[in-house]
């Protein structure tokens, strides 16, 4: 960075000016120089006990941090978006900036510990899945949120592992995070209307409804389910879908959540941050 303390200590003073052109000039100073002023930033912030100046502060904080998040995004998705873990800190990052990836990792490395102390290589799959429901609904109590499904925290990995409460996707996505680790196939599926995971090997397929304590089932559900709908039955309800197509999904449930909020800035903030995943403005990836 450019300045100094001092330097930037006097240059945020000038944003008491009552001069709405000296304000403008400070604030694009301030943000010319990046994310990098972010904590001198947060500092003066400390500091101020002017709450306009505070306000102010705020703005250029978030905007700052709002740019920054769109090229971590950005740059997840150029380089193939292979860690889910990442993609979903990077959404955790929007509401709790603070968040730490290694902090999110260790909390999944906790849960994977107390399964793998319970699994057998030699079991049979059902037995697997029986033993990692065991740990994540009955010991660890994560629960499907239903009395407040459409809660944006249902969305930030972060509150889904504080709460213990999530819905069918986020729940879905701590499972597949303790699986990977436990080195078990299983991957995601867009279904519509609900998100759920597949164990699939070369010898075997099933499917489990995370948001159903792990309510396991077969391809004949899926088809009856699809009927009741009135859907004719695709490939995709059926197979493994990618972790940006999981990472879509988690925002477009983030808009809706914060439109239902009636926080139409936030949702629009968020549709920008979908566009960046989807590699620029699709109308059809947005779901809109």
């Amino acid at each position: 960075m450019e300045l100094d303390k001092n330097e930037f200590k006097a240059l945020v003073s000038l944003l008491e000016d009552e001069d709405e052109e000296v304000n403008r000039h400070v604030e694009g100073k301030i943000m010319s120089l990046g994310s990098d002023v972010i904590p001198f930033l947060e500092e003066q912030w400390e500091n101020s006990f002017d709450p306009n100046i505070q306000r102010k502060i705020e703005d250029m904080i978030h905007t700052l941090q709002f740019s920054q998040l769109k090229e971590r995004f950005r740059a997840w998705k150029e380089t193939g978006g292979e860690s889910l873990l990442e993609g979903m800190w990077l959404i955790s990052l929007y509401q709790y900036p603070d968040t730490e990836i290694n902090d999110l990792n260790k909390e999944i490395e906790q849960i994977y510990y107390d399964i793998w102390v319970e699994l057998k290589e030699d079991l049979h799959p059902y037995d697997q899945i029986k033993i990692i429901n065991g740990a994540l609904f009955t010991k660890l109590k994560f629960r499907a949120n239903t009395k407040n499904f459409h809660s944006p925290n249902n969305s930030f990995l972060k509150s889904v592992l504080e709460s213990k409460r999530g819905n069918p996707i986020s729940l879905s996505v701590v499972y597949m995070l303790v699986a990977e680790k436990l080195g078990l196939p299983i991957y995601g599926v867009n279904l519509p209307n609900l998100f759920i995971i597949t164990y699939k090997n070369e010898e075997l397929q099933f499917y489990v409804n995370a948001f159903n304590r792990g309510l396991i089932f077969s391809k004949k559900d899926i088809d009856n389910y699809l009927a009741n709908l009135n859907l004719t039955p695709k490939p995709i309800y059926y197979e493994p879908c990618s972790n940006e197509d999981i990472i879509k999904r988690v925002l477009r449930n983030l808009i809706l959540a914060f439109e239902k909020l009636g926080e139409h800035h936030k949702s629009e903030e968020v549709k920008e941050l979908l566009i960046e995943v989807s590699g620029g403005i699709d109308l059809d990836a947005l779901g809109l």
